[in-house]
């Protein structure tokens, strides 16, 4: 079984979500046992809604469990900044057809969200970035076509 790299962050929000999904559990059973005293279950809409959201929450539950049971977490502010390009760094681009600056935070799948500049390390554009170091100019294969880039900071925050 291979290990998921995950940020720190990554692993906390994932066990606050196990922690509301785990309390959410009694909660469940209990409208279960509430729908179940109304009488007929074949036409018992209550009780087969509290039995689908069972379902789902359990299986939400197994999905955060695996999870974390491969997640290998790696914590990027431990380690010495020596300007390259590893998971969990904050990298400044600037790209070199606008000037624009943008900066991105290379995490998990999990927890890649475009809107917050956090994208995933199997994204074209960190697999671009790994290995690369402060001042290095790259070229990214991205779905609209070539990008370049240079690296103009790298932060292990």
């Amino acid at each position: 079984m291979d290990k998921v790299p995950m940020t720190v962050r990554g692993e906390q929000q994932l066990r606050e979500e196990l922690d509301r999904l785990l309390k959410r559990r009694p909660l469940i059973t209990q409208a279960i046992a509430e729908a179940r005293e109304l009488g007929d279950l074949k036409e018992n809409a209550e009780y087969h809604a509290a039995r689908e959201e069972q379902g789902i929450c359990e299986a939400q539950i197994r999905d955060i469990e695996y999870k974390l049971s491969v997640a290998q977490v790696i914590d990027i502010a431990k380690m010495p900044n020596n300007g390259k390009v590893i998971f969990g760094s904050t990298v400044t681009l600037i790209d070199c057809n606008t000037d624009d600056e943008v900066t991105y935070q290379i995490v998990g799948d999990d927890e890649a969200d475009i809107k917050q500049n956090l994208i995933s390390i199997n994204s074209p554009i960190a697999r671009g970035l790994i290995g690369k170091e402060e001042g290095d100019e790259v070229s990214i294969t991205v779905p609209g076509g070539v990008k370049e880039f240079e690296i103009d900071s790298v932060e292990y925050v």
